[in-house]
C-alpha cells in the first residue's frame, strides 16, 4: 500500500442524499481507490499471498458481457481475500492478438490505398505499435468503469520486453529438449488472413453446400466416391476402402483412372473408412484434408498441393487460376459432360469451418510449420489434476479436461503474420538451422546468407506463459517467489482446452513441475434471458456499458454474480439488471433511514441480556449468513451467496428488522439505544459482505455509517458463533402471524392504511413486547369499548381477534365470495367430467389432457381458499 494510503481520510459525511446516483459516485470513487494504492500487491509483505491473473483481453477488444461477468467474479474473490488479510494480487494485462490486431491495422492501411507489403515488415510492425499506443487497450478504461480491483502498476502486454524474453527462453528450451520441431502437416488455413490458425480460431456453422457423387475408373474397375469439395479431386492420389469390404476386394492394389487428369491412382485398403457410410469408398487428397493426410502417411501416398495460399487452383489444366468455388462448379460441369456424375444433392447442409476473424471458409492445407510435441507436456498436465495438485471446479468438468489432454495432437505454433513474437530460428547458407535464445546473438548476417524464419508464434504460445511470465520469469524475481503459483484461475469452460491446457503444460515444464494454479474455477457463458447465445447477427447482443450507464455498475455486477452457478451458462435480461438497481436503492434507503434514526457502530455490542428478542434474532441470523456466505465463496457458488445476501438484506434486515424496530426507536429509552447499536452492527457487517460484489454503493454507505477509511481494506466479517434459536423461533412465529393477518386483510378487501380494532394473544397472553410493533405493522388499533370479535385467526400459537363490523359490508362480501365459489365449483365439475370420460381421454392429445388436470388443480385451490375466507368472515 502506498504512503498516501496510510493517511487518514477526511471525516465522512453524516448525511446521505435522498437518492443514490451511481454516475456521481463510481468514477471518482474508483480513482480514489487507485490513487491510494489499495489494489497494489507487495511481494515483500508477510501476508499470505492470493493471486489471480486476468484472462488477458485482446488489445483490439472492448468490454463485452463475457468480460463483465468474468471480471465481476474475479474481483469479488480478490476483494474478499484482501479484506481477509491476504496480499491479494489481481494481475492485469492484455494480449497482442496477432491476427485480430494485424487485420485492424491492415484495414486502416487499406483506407489509405496501401497494404502492409507497401510498408515492409519493419515499418508495418512500427505502425502496429503506433496503433496500439493511440487506439489499443480501450478495454482498460472500461474495466475501471466496472470496478476491477487490479494492480495497475503491474500491467503487462504479451509483446512487452519482459514477456518477449520469456517467450524466447521457453522456445529455446523446448527446442533444445526436442519438444519443438518443424514439419509439413495439414493445418487450418485462412485464405483471407493468409495464415495458419488454431482450432479455437475456427468457428463451425451449418452451410448450404452440395454433395456430389462421381465415378472414377473405367468398366469393371469403376468406383463411386462422394464429396462436398469437388475441386480437391485434382489433388487425389488414391481411393480408400475398408479392408473387409467384399465389394471392393478385387480393386485393392489396382490403379484406376482419375477423371479430368492424365493420372492413375491406386485403390488402398484402410480401416479408417466406414463401409456403412455412403458407397464405402472415399477419395484421398493428402494435401487438403487432415484425415486423408493420415491415410497418405500410412500408405506412402504423394501429397499434391493444388491450391495456393489464396485458395486459387494451381493444378495444370483448364481450371488453373480459378478460385476454389469457381473451380468447384467448373469441375462438376466437366464431370457431368463426361457422364461421371452419379448423383447431386443441393442444398446439402453440413458443418463448415470459418475463420473467427474474417468469416472466410477455412481451407485444410499441407504446409511446413513449427509444432510443439505435446505428448510429455500433456501427460504432465493430466497427472497434475489426477494426483490432486490442481483441482477443477466443478469436478464434473474433469472428464472434459482429461478427454482433451489425453488425446492432444501436436500443436501448430507458427503463424504467417508480421505482428507477433517472431520465431527465433535462423537458417544458414548451407542448410544450417540455429535456434537463438534471448541473450544470444544471431549466427550471421543476411549478407552472409543467414535469414530469420519469417513466421511468428501463435498468440496462445505467449498467453500460455501468462501466470509466470507476468511475474518476471525467467528471472527469479521476488514477485515470482511470492505470487506463483496462482491461487485460482477463473475462466470459461469454452477455453478449457486451449488456454488452460497450454498454461498447465508450460507452467509445469518451466517451473520444475509446479502447476500454475491450485484451482481451476470454470464458469459458463453469458446468454440472453431466453438462454440463447448473444450475437450481433441474432440482434440480442448487449453492450454492458449501456446498462452501466443506465443502472450503475453495481446493478450489472450483482445481476451477473446472481446468475453464476459453477460451469453453467448465465442468462441475463435488462429487467434483471433493473431489479438489481432497485436492490442498490433499497440498501441506500435503508441505510439512510438507519442513519436518520441514530444507528451507530460506536462501542461494543450490548450484552445479549439487554437486547430484545428482535435484536437477538437478527444478530443470530447475521452470523448464520456470514458462515453461509463464506462456505459459498470457498465453493465458488456466486449465485447462492448473492441470493443469500439479497434475501437477508432485503427481507430480513430491511423488511423485518427495520420495520419491527421502528416502534422501539419512536419510544426511545434504553431499548432504543440497544437497537440502534444492533442496527449499526448489522448494517456494518452486511455492507462488508456485499462489498466484493457491489463495491460502489457499499463503500459510499459504509464510510458514511462508520467513518472508516475504505471497505477495500476493511476487515472481513467472521462468524462470532452467536446463535439464539429461541429468538429465531419467536420472530419466525411473529412473522407468520403478521404475514397471515396481512393476507386476511387483503382477502377481505381492506385498504393498507385502514385501521381495525383487534385483540392479540399468544398462548392465551397478550403479545407483550411485540404488541406495539405488530399493531403498527398491521394497522390494528386497541380493542376499546364494544369490541366484538367478528373474525378470529389462530396462527403459530397466537390468536388475532378482529372486529370487522363497520369496516366491510359482510353481506356483500359473502355474496361476492359465494359467486366466486360457485364459479370455481363449476370449473371443477367440468374438469372432472372430462377427465372421467374415457372417450375424451382416448382421443385428446397429452398436452390437452394435462391442461385439464391443471385447471382441476387450480379449481381445488380456489375452492379451499374461498371457503377459508368465508369461514373467517363474521356472520351477517
Amino acid at each position: 500500500m502506498t504512503e498516501n494510503a496510510q493517511q487518514q481520510p477526511p471525516a465522512p459525511n453524516t448525511e446521505l442524499p435522498t437518492q443514490y446516483a451511481p454516475a456521481d459516485v463510481e468514477g471518482p470513487l474508483y480513482e480514489r481507490w487507485v490513487e491510494r494504492g489499495y489494489f497494489e500487491a507487495d511481494e515483500k509483505s508477510d501476508k499470505p499471498p492470493y493471486t489471480i491473473v486476468i484472462p488477458p483481453p485482446n488489445v483490439t477488444g472492448s468490454l463485452h458481457l463475457g468480460h463483465a461477468f468474468e471480471h465481476t467474479l474475479i474481483d469479488a474473490l480478490t476483494r474478499r481475500k484482501r479484506m481477509q488479510g491476504h496480499e491479494a494480487l489481481w494481475q492485469p494485462g492484455m494480449d497482442h492478438a496477432g491476427i485480430a490486431t494485424q487485420n485492424v491495422v491492415e484495414r486502416e492501411l487499406g483506407k489509405e490505398g496501401k497494404s502492409r507489403h507497401d510498408l515492409g515488415r519493419e515499418a508495418f510492425v512500427e505502425r502496429v505499435w503506433q496503433w496500439k499506443g493511440e487506439s489499443g487497450g480501450q478495454i482498460s478504461g472500461q474495466m475501471r468503469r466496472l470496478g476491477d480491483g487490479v494492480a495497475w502498476s503491474r500491467e503487462r502486454f504479451t509483446m512487452d520486453e519482459g514477456l518477449s524474453q520469456a517467450v524466447q527462453t521457453i522456445f529455446k528450451r523446448l527446442y533444445d529438449d526436442e519438444l519443438i520441431y518443424r514439419a509439413e502437416r495439414i493445418i487450418n488455413w485462412c485464405p483471407r488472413c493468409l495464415t495458419a490458425i488454431s482450432d479455437i480460431e475456427v468457428e463451425y456453422q451449418d452451410d448450404d453446400g452440395e454433395l456430389v457423387s462421381m465415378k472414377y475408373g473405367e468398366g469393371d474397375d469403376t468406383i463411386v466416391v462422394a464429396t462436398t469439395r469437388a475441386e480437391t479431386m485434382l489433388g487425389d492420389t488414391a481411393v480408400a476402402v475398408h479392408p473387409d469390404d467384399e465389394r471392393y476386394k478385387h480393386l485393392v492394389g489396382k490403379e484406376i483412372r482419375l477423371p479430368l487428369t492424365d493420372r492413375f491412382i491406386p485403390v488402398v485398403a484402410d480401416t479408417h473408412v466406414d463401409p456403412e457410410f455412403g458407397t464405402g469408398a472415399v477419395k484421398v487428397t493428402p494435401a487438403h484434408d487432415p484425415n486423408d493426410f493420415e491415410i497418405g502417411q500410412r500408405h506412402n501416398l504423394p501429397s499434391l498441393t493444388i491450391m495456393d495460399e489464396h485458395a486459387v487452383i494451381t493444378a495444370h489444366g483448364p481450371f488453373q487460376g480459378l478460385d476454389r468455388l469457381e473451380a468447384r462448379s467448373a469441375i462438376v460441369a466437366a464431370l457431368r459432360a463426361e457422364g461421371r456424375i452419379v448423383a447431386e444433392k443441393r442444398p446439402y447442409v453440413h458443418s463448415v469451418g470459418h475463420c473467427s476473424r474474417c468469416k472466410t471458409t477455412i481451407e485444410p492445407r499441407l504446409s511446413m510449420q513449427w509444432w510443439v510435441k505435446v505428448g510429455p507436456l500433456a501427460k504432465a498436465a493430466g497427472d497434475a489434476v489426477r494426483d490432486g495438485r490442481v483441482k477443477i471446479h466443478p469436478q464434473e468438468m474433469e472428464k472434459r479436461y482429461f478427454d482433451w489432454v489425453d488425446n492432444l495432437h501436436d500443436w501448430c505454433i507458427s503463424r504467417q503474420l508480421w505482428w507477433g513474437h517472431r520465431i527465433p530460428v535462423w537458417y544458414g547458407p548451407n542448410g544450417e538451422t540455429v535456434c537463438v535464445g534471448p541473450d544470444e546473438e544471431p549466427p550471421g548476417t543476411e549478407a552472409e546468407g543467414w535469414r530469420q524464419d519469417t513466421d511468428v508464434l501463435d498468440t496462445w504460445f505467449s498467453s500460455g506463459l501468462w501466470p509466470f511470465s507476468t511475474l518476471g520469469w525467467p528471472e527469479q524475481t521476488e514477485s515470482l517467489a511470492k505470487f506463483y503459483p496462482n491461487s485460482v484461475l477463473v475462466t470459461g469452460y469454452d477455453i478449457l482446452f486451449f488456454w488452460v491446457a497450454r498454461m498447465m503444460m508450460f507452467g509445469l515444464y518451466a517451473m520444475d513441475g509446479t502447476p500454475p494454479f491450485h484451482t481451476i474455477a470454470l464458469h459458463g457463458m453469458v446468454r440472453d434471458q431466453f438462454g440463447k447465445k448473444m450475437s450481433k447477427s441474432f440482434g440480442n447482443a448487449v453492450n454492458p456499458l449501456d446498462w452501466m450507464d443506465k443502472y450503475g455498475s453495481d446493478a450489472l455486477r450483482f445481476t451477473l454474480a446472481r446468475g453464476a452457478n459453477p460451469g453453467v451458462d448465465v442468462p441475463i435480461g435488462e429487467d434483471w439488471v433493473q431489479g438489481s438497481r432497485n436492490f442498490a436503492n433499497k440498501i441506500w434507503n435503508a441505510t439512510r433511514f438507519a442513519l436518520m434514526n441514530g444507528a451507530t457502530v460506536d462501542g461494543p455490542l450490548p450484552d445479549a441480556s439487554a437486547m430484545s428478542a428482535t435484536d437477538r434474532w437478527i444478530l443470530s441470523r447475521l452470523n448464520s449468513v456470514v458462515a453461509e456466505v463464506d462456505a459459498f465463496y470457498e465453493d465458488f457458488q456466486f449465485a447462492k451467496l448473492s441470493d443469500a445476501l439479497f434475501h437477508f438484506a432485503w427481507d430480513e434486515v430491511f423488511d423485518w428488522y427495520v420495520e419491527l424496530s421502528k416502534t422501539t426507536f419512536q419510544a426511545g429509552g434504553e431499548a432504543a439505544e440497544v437497537s440502534k447499536r444492533v442496527l449499526g452492527e448489522v448494517l456494518d457487517v452486511t455492507l462488508k459482505l456485499l462489498h466484493p460484489v457491489v463495491p460502489f454503493v457499499t463503500e459510499t454507505l459504509w464510510t458514511t455509517l462508520t467513518g472508516g477509511e475504505s471497505l477495500v481494506i476493511a476487515e472481513w466479517p467472521t462468524d462470532s458463533g452467536f446463535r439464539d434459536a429461541a429468538a429465531e423461533k419467536e420472530i419466525e412465529s411473529l412473522q407468520s402471524v403478521i404475514t397471515e393477518v396481512r393476507r386476511f386483510r387483503a382477502d377481505q378487501g381492506l385498504q393498507p392504511g385502514q385501521r381495525v380494532p383487534a385483540r392479540l394473544t399468544l398462548d392465551g397472553t397478550p403479545f407483550a413486547a411485540h404488541e406495539a410493533a405488530v399493531r403498527q405493522l398491521l394497522r390494528l388499533q386497541p380493542e376499546g369499548e364494544g369490541f366484538s370479535a367478528t373474525a378470529t385467526l389462530p396462527v403459530a400459537g397466537a390468536t388475532v381477534a378482529l372486529d370487522l363490523s363497520g369496516t366491510i359490508d359482510v353481506a356483500a362480501e359473502r355474496k361476492r365470495l359465494a359467486k366466486d365459489l360457485a364459479a370455481a365449483e363449476k370449473e371443477k365439475a367440468q374438469a372432472n367430467a372430462k377427465l372421467g370420460n374415457e372417450a375424451f381421454l382416448g382421443k385428446a392429445p397429452d398436452n390437452v389432457v394435462e391442461k385439464i388436470r391443471t385447471r382441476l388443480a387450480k379449481a381445488d385451490e380456489d375452492i379451499a381458499r374461498i371457503e377459508a375466507q368465508l369461514e373467517r368472515l363474521p356472520q351477517a
